[in-house]
C-alpha cells in the first residue's frame, strides 16, 4: 500500500511551515519544554472524533495551516502522522524516522494549537515507508515503550498503529505491535486504539497477512477500540468496491473472534484516500459521502481519509492526471473532503471520559450483567472488583477480556 505519497523538495522551509500552522491556530508563543503539549489541556470530545480524525503530516507535503481549516470545516481532531523508528537504527520514536519525539517543539507547538481551538490530536505509528518500532524493538514491552513515550509527551487520549506492508509481512514485527498496543490499552485506561490494515478487493475485506494480523491479536487476547481497512490502492472501483470491502471485513470480524453483527460493526472502520490513489483509483466526494452513509447506518466507529495535506486541487487543475502528496487531482473546494470527517465527529456518540476510580472498599458500581450493553467509561462490580469500560461491550466478562479496565477491589 503506498500509503505517504511524498513531494520532493517539501522539507525546505520545514520550521516556518510548521511555525505557521502553530500561528494560525494562535500559538505564536514557541514551546518551552518537552512536555508542554501533555500539559495543555484537550478538549471533552465524543469518542467518535477520535474515528474521525484526518491524517496530517505536520513534517512534510506542505503542512497546510490547520487553523482555518477547523474553522472552515468544524473538524475538531487531526491525526499526525508518522511514528517510526530512526532511520540510523534504534529503538525509540522519531517523526518520520528524522526527528526524535524527546526534543520536539515543532509537533508539540501543532497539538497545543489544535487544543487551543478547541480540539485534540491523535498520533498514528507505521505506514508504509521507514522502519517501524515494531521491527526496530527487541520484545513487546520495549516497543510499548517507545509509543509510552509519544503518549506521556503530548497527553495523548487516543493513538493508531498503521501496521501495513511491509512491517505486516513480519510476524515478530507484528507481535511486537500487537504486544505493545495491549501493554497500552492497560496501563493507559481510556485510551483510544485503533488499528489500520490493507484492504483489499476480495470478499473477505482483507488479505492473508491482515488475517494473521487479526489471528495474533485473537492470540494475544487483545482487542482495540476499531479495526480499520484502507480500501485503495488495490483495485478499487468507486465507493461500490469499497463498501463490498466493509461488508467481507466485518465477516472477518465475526468469523475471528466470535462476534455478533453489531459488536464487529461497532469495531470496525475504514481509512480512505481522497482524490488520485496511487495506483490512479479515483474517489470523489460522491464517495466519500456514499462511504460516510453506510458507516453512519451500520455504525461503525472510524471514518477517516488520507490525507489533509492533500485536500485542495492541484493548480493548475490536472484532471485526475497525477497523484501528488499535496492536492487530490479532482476539481473540489478547498477542505471538500474534511468536511465529511467533521459530519462524522459531530455524529452522536459516547464521550471517552477521564477514569475515576471509586473510592477503596466501595462496591457501589451496579453488577455485570452479562445480557446488558455498556458503553466507555461504565463501570461494573464483579469478582468483587469495580471494572470500567473502555469501549461498547455486551456479554465480555470482566477480567477475560481487555474491554475492561481493573478499578481494584472492593467490598
Amino acid at each position: 500500500m503506498r500509503w505517504r505519497t511524498r513531494v520532493p523538495g517539501r522539507r525546505q522551509g520545514l520550521v516556518a511551515a510548521i511555525a505557521a500552522v502553530a500561528a494560525a491556530l494562535g500559538t505564536a508563543t514557541a514551546v518551552a519544554g518537552v512536555s508542554s503539549a501533555a500539559t495543555s489541556p484537550a478538549a471533552a470530545l465524543g469518542g467518535n472524533w477520535y474515528g474521525a480524525a484526518p491524517y496530517v503530516m505536520p513534517f512534510d507535503n506542505d503542512p497546510p495551516d490547520l487553523g482555518p481549516v477547523m474553522s472552515a470545516t468544524g473538524q475538531k481532531t487531526f491525526q499526525l502522522a508518522f511514528i517510526l523508528a530512526p532511520n540510523g537504527g534504534g529503538c525509540r520514536p522519531t517523526w518520520d524516522g528524522t526527528h526524535d519525539v524527546s526534543s520536539d517543539t515543532q509537533a508539540a507547538s501543532v497539538v497545543n494549537g489544535i487544543r487551543a481551538a478547541g480540539g485534540d490530536v491523535t498520533v498514528s505509528a507505521g505506514g508504509y515507508n521507514g522502519t517501524k518500532l515494531g521491527q526496530a524493538c527487541s520484545d513487546p514491552s520495549s516497543t510499548a515503550a517507545a509509543y509510552q513515550q509519544v503518549i506521556t509527551k503530548y497527553g495523548l487520549k487516543a493513538i493508531d498503529l498503521d501496521l501495513e506492508e511491509p512491517e505486516y509481512e513480519n510476524s515478530a514485527a507484528i507481535h511486537n505491535e500487537i504486544g505493545a498496543a495491549k501493554i497500552l490499552q492497560q496501563s493507559n485506561p481510556g485510551l483510544y486504539v485503533s488499528i489500520t490494515t490493507a484492504g483489499t478487493t476480495g470478499g473477505e475485506g482483507t488479505g492473508w497477512f491482515g488475517k494473521q494480523l487479526l489471528a495474533e491479536a485473537k492470540s494475544q487476547g487483545f482487542t482495540p477500540a476499531n479495526y480499520a481497512i484502507m480500501p485503495f490502492d488495490g483495485g478499487f472501483n468507486g465507493s461500490s468496491a469499497q463498501i463490498s470491502a466493509l461488508e467481507g471485513f466485518h465477516n472477518t470480524l465475526m468469523s475471528t473472534f466470535g462476534w455478533d453483527s453489531a459488536t464487529a460493526y461497532a469495531h470496525e472502520g475504514v481509512s480512505m484516500m481522497n482524490g488520485r490513489s496511487d495506483s490512479g483509483e479515483m474517489f470523489t466526494q460522491s464517495d466519500f459521502q456514499s462511504v460516510l452513509d453506510y458507516v453512519t447506518s451500520h455504525k461503525l466507529s472510524r471514518y477517516t481519509f488520507w490525507s489533509v495535506n492533500r485536500d485542495r486541487q492541484c493548480s493548475p487543475p490536472d484532471n485526475g492526471g497525477r497523484t501528488s502528496g499535496t492536492c487530490s487531482s479532482v476539481a473540489q473546494s478547498a477542505w471538500d473532503f474534511t468536511r465529511y470527517t467533521a459530519k462524522f465527529g459531530a455524529s452522536p456518540t459516547v464521550p471517552i471520559p477521564t477514569p475515576t476510580p471509586p473510592a477503596p472498599g466501595s462496591c457501589s458500581a451496579p453488577a455485570w450483567s452479562a445480557s446488558a450493553v455498556y458503553t466507555g467509561g461504565n463501570l461494573v462490580t464483579y469478582a468483587s472488583h469495580t471494572w470500567q469500560a473502555r469501549w461498547w461491550t455486551q456479554g465480555e466478562t470482566p477480567g477475560k477480556a481487555d474491554v475492561w479496565a481493573d478499578q481494584g477491589p472492593c467490598g
